[in-house]
């Protein structure tokens, strides 16, 4: 059996550590990041050992004075939310401590950094999850006492329409009787609906762009070019194992609602770009994920209301006149099924979901 040198089992450790961290040196700058640090900032460790640690934050100044302190009086030192600097992450807030350390008698700063953003997002998620988890459990319970009745109320008009048919009874009472059952049928399908479906996923291997492309061509045979469709596919993505008709009924759902959107606003361009991407060091429901799929539908419409933005995915809640209410509703659950999950991000102009599926490696 092969044994790691000291040093070899604290690589391996700092290199799977989700946290990101960096080690600086007594001239604060940067000797070594872990990959999770390299993944906050989108940078990669080549670019960013021998550069300043306090370039990488916005405010410069006060980290290079807390850099300095730490070495100076060898205490630890922690900031909150504050801003980091750099293509890509200029929105990004962290909390970060350094605490001086010392190695072969010499004098380091070790760096840890929590993105603030993912802890929120985090919170705001289990929160979500378990609300959606009980509305599901309480509307299926609804849905199936609501679909017994109307089981018995279509019985009884098939056979009223049958005693009508036997007799001289005038034709508006039987027009009257087939109303009653098309829109029994028309409940019948919306229980349907609301139960999900009656079958168990079945999963196999699948290329995430085939689902996508399936669902372009639908979109486009739907609007006739009444909108532009861009295509922004990472080729690297590896096949997931997924169940696809489910996933095809998510994507087409989340697709469908930007489609519509655009098509009843009164826009100068009409854009749906569909975006698949790496996602590196994400949780989902407390699951820790080291690679993911991340999907993003985006369109250029006016935005999702303010007063329903927070409650999108749950049944019954939509921002259009005659919309159902359930599409997003359902798309979530199939993607829960596959331990995944979509996040929403929405103001006038630019609105993004993004489908999160995960990659077993």
């Amino acid at each position: 059996m092969e044994f790691m040198t000291s040093d070899q089992l604290h690589r391996l450790l700092l290199d799977n550590l989700n946290t990101a961290v960096l080690l600086i040196d007594q001239r604060l700058l940067i000797d070594y990041i872990n990959p999770a640090a390299e993944a906050l900032l989108q940078v990669g460790s080549v670019r960013l050992r021998g550069t300043a640690a306090s370039d990488l934050f916005n405010d410069d100044e006060t980290a290079r004075q807390t850099l300095c302190e730490a070495l100076a009086y060898g205490h630890p030192h922690t900031l909150r939310h504050e801003f980091l600097r750099g293509p890509g992450v200029e929105s990004s807030q962290v909390d970060y401590t350094v605490t001086p350390i010392s190695i072969d008698s010499g004098a380091w700063i070790l760096m840890e950094m929590q993105p603030v953003g993912r802890i929120l997002r985090i919170n705001r998620e289990e929160a979500l999850l378990s609300v959606h988890d009980t509305s599901r459990s309480l509307i299926r319970g609804l849905a199936h006492e609501i679909k017994n009745p109307l089981g018995g109320i279509r019985g009884a008009a098939q056979l009223l329409a049958q005693e009508i048919s036997e007799s001289e009874i005038n034709g508006e009472t039987a027009e009257l009787c087939q109303i009653i059952t098309t829109e029994t049928d028309r409940l019948r399908n919306l229980v349907d609906r609301l139960l999900g479906p009656s079958q168990l996923p079945t999963f196999t291997s699948i290329n995430i762009h085939e689902v996508v492309e399936h669902v372009a061509t639908l979109i486009e045979a739907e609007v006739q070019g009444q909108l532009v469709i861009c295509r922004d596919y990472d080729p690297s993505i590896p096949e997931l194992s997924a169940d696809r008709e489910q996933l095809i009924q998510a994507v087409l759902n989340v697709a469908r609602n930007a489609m519509q959107a655009l098509l009843e606003a009164d826009l100068p361009e009409r854009r749906l770009t569909l975006k698949s991407r790496i996602q590196r060091n994400f949780t989902i429901a407390g699951q820790h994920h080291k690679v993911l799929c991340r999907l993003d539908v985006i369109d250029t419409g006016p935005g999702i209301s303010e007063d329903i933005k927070e409650r999108i995915f749950f049944p019954m809640i939509s921002g259009r006149s005659e919309g159902t209410g359930l599409g997003l509703t359902i798309a979530q659950s199939a993607i829960n099924v596959h331990q995944g999950i979509i996040e929403c991000d929405s103001e006038p102009g630019s609105t993004q979901f993004s489908i999160y599926l995960p990659i077993k490696v």
